[in-house]
């Protein structure tokens, strides 16, 4: 996956010069960096950046350019990763499942902050990572709606239990705190109020005071045309439940965002493979590359069509269901999305606020996903 060294003006400007058939991921540094200052002026709290969501190195420079200082890693290689171009980045280590191996890998990176949510887990930290001014915070779940999917699947102690491994973290002589995740693209900020207001009643049944309390991620990208996020109204409703609920007692907030802070900085561009008789349009990307996401998250409609010479089409919509290029049945995008009538092959379709959860899960499968990265002053045009 290459990066292009030359800044184009929009993306439009690239596809009229370059005729190839491959997917280019358009990157606008100003973009990212924006909505950096964004989460970074809004968000009453400490902002890191969850690597996994995009783990390309411009990434990470413009996000550290912009003022990020802390950072969501989920494995030693981005550990690495950040220690190399953020060398003097907060770490917070939040995978709450680790090897001895890779918890050996953060005590040398000297990580300051680890999640967990079992016993079994805790225990080894308790082993393995000197306790002098390092963080656990305790990750809990609740049965809260309002995303598109649910994190509490996979990681989260229930209330009863958080209760107990606080405790036995302040007693441990770790710095205690809370931690949650709402669930991806949240845009239903009700989860965020009942999420801090259990917490504040973890906090007081453990009889412990936390230090703080990292509201996860789960803030949402702008998707679909119809629904534009609402981030200020979110930061304004986690500001005012902290201290309602957790009164003089109110901890430091960390907020973790990973797709509400990079998936706008990114358009996917990919090409009319052919259009099979008039019902189903195929295109050199879908879901084993930079659309991986769409069936768990559903389709995107931010999307503009244009023709090889860079002309956007302008015809009335038709509803077409849509493949990918791979010989897998499963390669379809979700539902079925509105694409100009007079839509051609060869044509380019532009899919806008791919940033996030694409770079880093496209695949080779049956020799597609040649992806290439291309920076652009403006994703527009």
């Amino acid at each position: 996956m290459g990066l292009s060294k030359t800044i184009w003006t929009r993306p439009s400007e690239f596809l009229r010069i370059h005729d190839s058939d491959a997917p280019v991921m358009f990157f606008a540094p100003c973009v990212l960096q924006a909505t950096a200052r964004r989460f970074l002026d809004g968000f009453p709290g400490l902002v890191t950046y969850a690597v996994k969501s995009n783990p390309a190195d411009v990434v990470i420079e413009n996000l550290a350019a912009a003022g990020v200082r802390g950072y969501d890693v989920a494995s030693p290689e981005e550990i690495r990763l950040i220690r190399r171009i953020a060398p003097e980045a907060a770490l917070h280590y939040n995978n709450p499942v680790r090897s001895r191996a890779e918890i050996a890998v953060a005590v040398e990176a000297d990580v300051d902050s680890y999640s967990v949510d079992s016993h079994s887990e805790l225990a080894k930290l308790i082993e393995m990572v000197p306790a002098a001014g390092k963080e656990i915070s305790v990750r809990f779940k609740l049965p809260v709606k309002g995303a598109a999917y649910d994190f509490g699947a996979k990681f989260g102690a229930t209330v009863e239990k958080a209760i107990t491994l606080l405790r036995e973290v302040a007693e441990a002589g770790f710095i205690p705190s809370l931690t949650f995740h709402p669930g991806t693209q949240c845009t239903d900020a009700s989860a965020w109020d009942a999420y801090i207001r259990t917490a504040a009643q973890i906090a007081s049944e453990a009889g412990v005071k936390i230090a703080r309390l990292n509201v996860g991620g789960g803030f949402p990208s702008h998707r679909l045309n119809g629904v534009a996020p609402q981030l200020e109204a979110i930061f304004a409703l986690i500001d005012r439940v902290a201290t309602e609920a957790f009164g003089d007692n109110r901890p430091a907030l960390v907020c973790e965002p990973g797709r509400g802070l990079v998936a706008d900085a990114f358009t996917l561009a990919t090409r009319v493979r052919g259009i099979r008789d008039d019902e189903h349009v195929f295109l050199t990307d879908g879901i084993y590359g930079a659309l991986a996401e769409l069936p768990l998250i559903g389709a995107i409609d931010r999307m503009e069509v244009r023709s090889r010479e860079g002309e956007l089409r302008i015809g009335e919509g038709q509803m077409r269901i849509i493949f990918g290029p791979t010989c897998d049945s499963v390669d379809r995008l979700p539902g079925e999305l509105s694409l100009p009538a007079d839509m051609e092959e060869g044509d380019f379709v532009l899919f806008h606020g791919l940033g996030a959860y694409s770079v880093a899960t496209n695949t080779r499968f049956n020799g597609f996903g040649d992806l290439s990265i291309v920076t652009a002053l403006s994703l527009r045009g």
